[in-house]
């Protein structure tokens, strides 16, 4: 039977496979070979971020990494979720910096840390081994995965040969990482557990009824026949490009009144998202289109037509989470030119529902929560449209 070290091995390669570079945690370690953290407590892979920092934003003087780097190192709270949404607002909206132009005056901007449009121009390594001092002992989860020197996932591996483990072993192992070496979750955006055969991914947040399979590669139609679902999630979830996309348009916050809640879109959600904001942005074009009529999933979409289509949901399939994500990576469609969305339901629990997903998405929607009173006015609008007025 396989060992637990013989899976970490295989799952390297299938990383390597899907573009990964793949390092071995104690040769960048602060004593290894090609050094790359300057002690056991960092988490960032300082020469990696300083790179892209640099290339990403070539406008910026070189002192203002220093600032990103400060900003990045030192939480505002003990809160490990707070820390955790305060940067992944960061991410997408940049990190804030200060410097003189060249009258002397003082400049506000912002220091991006990926580049979501260009795969290309991001280093994504996978790195096994990563030994981190914690506040007991030295931990060293199995594989986490950088991209431009940040820690965005982390997985951990359990025997499939062992009938003593199980993947909620790992899942208990992640808990006690998220506790002993906090600041390694400060960036993370998923996190997956994994005995080989049977693989799960989650949120910070996430208990084990929310750890769930992600089941596909390239589309929702591609449902492989592996004998590793870890194979399949490392494939589909971890395809580059997807992952930026899934960063990027499918992280949520959500807070109940007495705790933040983060919640990440199932394989099924991420699909149907984008190929509805596919189908969208070719159905809203401004002419009809000469050419043929392109195929989207579930059917047929004539550019210029404005019949976008329809997506199927059954009850408990996250009909929020899908509608807020479609609404977000919908905004931020160029060809869209800043559309107006407008959602109708037929409840009100449903109505309460997706209000409160999306006045708690300000960074997907790259925008203030709807108040109270706007959301008044839009329902009388349409109260009057149905009665004809104007």
């Amino acid at each position: 039977m396989i060992t637990e070290d013989q899976l970490e091995q295989l799952c390297l390669e299938w990383f390597r496979a899907a573009g990964w570079e793949v390092l071995h945690g104690p040769d960048i370690a602060p004593d290894g070979s090609n050094p790359m953290r300057g002690n056991y407590q960092d988490v960032l892979l300082k020469p990696d971020l300083e790179k892209a920092v640099t290339q990403l934003n070539p406008h910026l003087p070189s002192g203002c990494f220093e600032q990103v780097w400060a900003t990045l190192t030192k939480p505002e709270s003990l809160d490990l979720i707070t820390n955790n949404q305060h940067f992944h607002k960061l991410l997408l909206e940049g990190v804030p910096v200060d410097y003189k132009g060249d009258d002397e005056q003082w400049i506000n901007d912002h220091a991006f840390l990926v580049d979501f449009e260009s795969v290309a121009n991001n280093r994504f390594v996978a790195v096994n081994q990563f030994t981190l001092t914690g506040t007991k002992n030295p931990r060293r989860p199995d594989i986490i995965c950088f991209i431009n020197g940040i820690p965005f996932a982390v997985l951990e591996l359990k025997s499939p040969g062992d009938e003593n483990v199980d993947i909620w072993d790992a899942f208990n192992q992640l808990q006690t990482y998220k506790d002993e070496i906090s600041d390694l979750f400060i960036f993370n955006e998923a996190m997956v557990i994994s005995d080989g055969y049977t693989a799960r991914v989650g949120s910070l947040t996430a208990d084990q009824e929310r750890f769930m399979p992600w089941r596909t590669i390239q589309n929702e139609e591609d449902r492989p026949v592996l004998e590793w679902q870890l194979e399949t999630l490392v494939r589909g979830f971890f395809d580059r490009a997807l992952f930026l996309d899934y960063i990027r348009y499918f992280v949520l916050f959500e807070s109940d009144g007495e705790r933040t809640i983060k919640k990440i879109a199932g394989y099924h959600q991420f699909h149907a998202v984008r190929e509805a904001v596919r189908a969208t942005v070719l159905a809203a074009q401004e002419q009809l289109g000469e050419a043929a009529s392109q195929t989207c999933r579930g059917g047929r979409i004539l550019p210029g037509s404005k019949k976008a289509g329809v997506v199927w949901h059954t009850q408990g399939s996250g009909k929020s989470i899908s509608m807020c994500c479609y609404a977000g990576m919908l905004l931020q469609q160029p060809a869209m030119n800043n559309p107006t969305l407008v959602v109708v339901t037929d409840r009100n629990d449903l109505d309460g529902q997706l209000f409160n997903t999306f006045s708690s998405a300000r960074e997907l929607l790259k925008q203030t929560p709807v108040q109270a009173n706007d959301r008044e006015t839009l329902r009388q609008l349409l109260a009057e449209r149905e009665s004809g007025g104007t």
